[in-house]
């Protein structure tokens, strides 16, 4: 073995052991109840583990609002592997991390011919504390098996570039589907694909830009099919948020200065947290101005240097363009932005540092060892800062009171915190950490329906009637009458489920403190939903019964 496939191996290896070290406490961390529950241990399609049926129903539903069979399939995999032992299912998120890394050095070093300027890239990408988000949590396998795809897509396609086979065309085709069929953010990579052709593989020189993107075209429209499939699931999920709740000028507003907090926490990684409330047109013009102006600026900077210093473009349009899926002008959720965004989006920023410090100090021998130093000292802090990172996420109590000092007025983090605390019986703080939520953002039906609950463990009826009054409104006079339920004032679309549960507890909490007739209507609105509810038919059979032993004194007066 030479001298240069010795040190390529002790890359690969220093990676691997490095990024294990610093992850190893997520092996001790439970599963959260934020999404954790419907992929994995709640999910019975899953938790069955890997089968013919299974499969077929990973490829034929749509699971946790999200079109992705094979993440659904590794999750059962997992399931018939481990069971549900959490630690277990983080090793798995942690080889793919592993993996993506060693691929992400082998794909560079390939493509650059650039041995240790690839190998600082993959190493800010193994240690980077905003990635904690993607592999810690054991739901976001999405994220790091479509990071998986995304990198053998890439690896597939420089070999076509070598040799222009239809066999190796194909196969860089098949790697983008697999990822497509993990995550729907993968939609980017043909841009990317576009950028790579520019800088390093060289390609804009001997190709037409045209045929370079003719060649893309089967690639743009597997894209545009699993967009519009993923918008349309989540709109009828009720994840994109309508412009009336989420207005444009927020959402405008929200895209400029979220880029710029991106960039922000790339060099200084703190107060993360698991959700950052959207600000929702709070944000102040100077702030909006100003992150406009920065991005700018890079933007020019970047063009005008383009021949001289091309990575600087293609990692700027790499974190830009990557981003453009989750940025939120297709508002998604309630958040301002996520960690777990930045799981390939900042590749792209990782490959413009590192390129642009390697060659500013190519001409300094004399300072190579002091770099070399430097280098080492910036990886050991990121690896110290994951592993601080990781820590955060043993479990539901650590992780939300985090986000709570992380993030201020984070009414998210409180509600969740609060329902895990109800959930382990210590009803009183759970309450305390409920009101904060609603105090913060009142127009929360999820939050309502968690502080309803307390109270009913508490066996609090008269405060659950009046929560359970202004959440669900009055009855129609006729039970039989057609309706919907009105929930737009709540900036939430209520499932079926929750109201009929809703109803189901409000009846349970009516008939403890006496009032029967009401308790009568909610369990038969209970049933008009959902004919022969169990619960809601053991409730009015109770009532029947109270009612009947009250009038047997009056029957015994009469006869007598």
């Amino acid at each position: 073995m030479d001298k240069k496939n010795y040190t390529i191996h002790l890359i690969y290896i220093a990676l691997a052991v490095v990024t294990f070290i610093a992850y190893e406490p997520i092996l001790h961390n439970s599963f959260i109840s934020f999404d954790d529950d419907s992929y994995i241990y709640n999910n019975p399609n899953v938790t069955s583990g890997l089968s013919l049926k299974n499969i077929v129903w990973a490829f034929t539903s749509i699971h946790s609002n999200n079109y992705h069979p094979l993440t659904s399939m590794s999750h059962m995999l997992d399931c018939t592997l481990y069971k549900l032992r959490p630690g277990w299912h983080h090793l798995t998120n942690l080889i793919f991390h592993v993996t993506n890394t060693a691929l992400l050095f082998f794909v560079f070093s390939k493509m650059t011919k650039r041995m240790w300027a690839s190998a600082i890239v993959a190493a800010l990408f193994a240690l980077h504390p905003l990635h904690v988000e993607s592999v810690a949590w054991a739901s976001e396998r999405k994220d790091v098996l479509c990071a998986f795809f995304w990198l053998l897509t890439m690896f597939a396609y420089w070999r076509y570039t070598l040799q222009n086979s239809k066999g190796r065309y194909i196969l860089t085709l098949i790697m983008f589907t697999l990822g497509l069929l993990s995550k729907p953010m993968i939609v980017t990579l043909p841009f990317v694909l576009l950028l790579l052709d520019y800088w390093p593989l060289d390609r804009f020189k001997n190709t037409s830009i045209f045929k370079l993107i003719i060649e893309k075209i089967p690639f743009f429209i597997l894209s545009g099919i699993v967009s519009i499939i993923t918008l349309v699931v989540q709109g009828k999920m009720g994840l994109v948020k309508d412009v009336a709740v989420y207005q444009l000028p927020w959402r405008i507003e929200n895209t400029i200065t979220s880029y710029v907090i991106y960039i922000e926490k790339l060099f200084w990684p703190f107060d993360l947290a698991i959700f950052y409330p959207h600000p929702k047109g709070t944000t102040p013009l100077l702030e909006v101005l100003i992150s406009l102006i920065i991005l700018i600026g890079i933007t020019i900077l970047v063009l005008r240097t383009i021949r001289s210093k091309p990575y600087l473009a293609i990692g700027w349009f790499w974190f830009i363009g990557t981003l453009v899926p989750v940025i939120g002008l297709f508002q998604v959720g309630m958040q301002a932005w996520a960690n777990r965004y930045t799981y390939i989006p900042y590749i792209g920023l990782f490959i413009a540092l590192t390129w642009l410090i390697a060659d500013l100090t190519a001409k300094i021998n004399s300072k190579k060892v002091l770099c070399a130093v430097l280098a080492s000292l910036l990886l050991f802090a990121l690896a110290v800062k994951t592993y601080v990172q990781t820590i955060y996420w043993q479990n539901n109590r650590v992780l939300y009171a985090h986000a709570i000092d992380a993030v201020e007025n984070n009414w998210w983090a409180y509600g969740f915190l609060g329902t895990a605390l109800g959930l382990e019986g210590e009803y009183a703080e759970a309450e305390k950490m409920l009101t904060k939520s609603l105090e913060i953002f009142p127009d929360n039906a999820t939050m309502y329906a968690e502080l309803v609950k307390i109270y009913l463990y508490r066996e609090n009826w008269t405060q659950a009637i009046k929560m359970y009054e202004k959440l669900l409104g009055p009855l129609p006079d006729d039970i039989n009458s057609e309706r919907n339920v009105n929930t737009r004032r709540f900036d939430y679309d209520m499932l079926r489920n929750f109201y009929v549960n809703a109803n189901v507890n409000m009846a349970i909490a009516l008939k403890n403190v006496g009032r029967y007739e009401e308790s009568e209507k909610r369990f038969k609105e209970a049933l008009h939903i959902v004919p022969g509810l169990p619960l809601a038919e053991e409730g009015l059979k109770e009532i029947s019964e109270i009612k009947n032993k009250a009038s047997e004194p009056n029957d015994a007066i009469v006869n007598y």
